[in-house]
């Protein structure tokens, strides 16, 4: 099994800083008045810094799928929001069946929804395993095909099974897709437990195409399309994936550097 490990290993971005310059105000001259209604320098907040954790293992696409054709891959600027999904596959395989549902996925894709390739940026699998989906590059901010209307500025996680009311989501699918969460936004600035403006490109989704609309950093599809994906009881763990993440981006934030 190809690891990337070399992403593992590097903590990307530590320390970034996010927020704008601290203003001062100026000091009064000693033999000068000020006008009662002259503009007065209010000093801003302090800079919210925010680290990226270390890399996740992720399992990468030349694992499960060789091809001699690439698809035509884009990308977005950033990376602002994380939208969880579940792929409706039964939850009893075997982490030996894995790559074979994700070629069946990709099929799917490609066959009868006419996409280039697998929608879904990254896909968790039931034993905690994080796999590489669409292509482009794990650590790079890839436009995905996983929700209408936000595909931009989004990454979107899938978690392999079919979690609704009342199917238990096991807890290393929760902390694989935490420990993502934190790492992909951290990469970016952005804070798990914050919240991010997404703009529709579509008016098949919940909002009319050009509607902004502010996202928790990690939602559900459903918060942003029509469904009921990812299942009552994963979109019911998404407030604890959201406080795992956070927790790790603030570990890195304090944690020392290895030179």
């Amino acid at each position: 099994m190809e690891i990337n490990r070399r992403l593992v290993l590097r903590r990307a971005l530590q320390a970034v800083a996010a927020g704008a310059v601290t203003a001062l105000p100026a000091a009064a001259h000693p033999h000068r008045s000020v006008a009662a209604d002259a503009p007065v320098a209010v000093a801003a907040p302090a800079p919210v810094r925010l680290a990226a954790p270390a890399a996740p293992p992720i399992v990468l696409r030349s694992t499960w799928q060789s091809e001699e054709t690439v698809a035509q891959v884009q990308y977005d600027r950033a990376v602002r929001a994380v939208l969880i999904h579940h792929t409706d596959d039964p939850n009893s395989y075997d982490a030996c069946d894995v790559p074979d549902i994700l070629r069946a996925i990709r099929r799917d894709h490609l066959e009868f929804r006419g996409w280039d390739d697998i929608g879904y940026n990254f896909l968790v699998d039931r034993f905690g395993t994080i796999w590489e989906g669409r292509l482009g590059g794990v650590d790079r901010p890839v436009v995905g095909a996983h929700t209408m209307g936000f595909n931009r500025d989004t990454v979107g996680i899938a978690a392999i099974g079919t979690y609704n009311s009342g199917t238990e989501v096991p807890p290393p699918v929760v902390d694989a897709i935490a420990r993502l969460a934190a790492w992909k936004l951290g990469l970016h600035g952005i804070r798990a437990d914050d919240r991010s403006e997404l703009t529709s490109t579509n008016s098949g989704s919940r909002f009319p195409v050009g509607a902004r609309h502010a996202f928790n950093a990690v939602s559900g599809h459903r918060d942003a399309f029509c469904t009921l994906c990812p299942g009552e009881s994963l979109y019911a763990e998404i407030p604890g994936i959201i406080d795992r993440a956070a927790h790790l981006q603030q570990d890195a934030l304090t944690a020392p550097v290895v030179q």
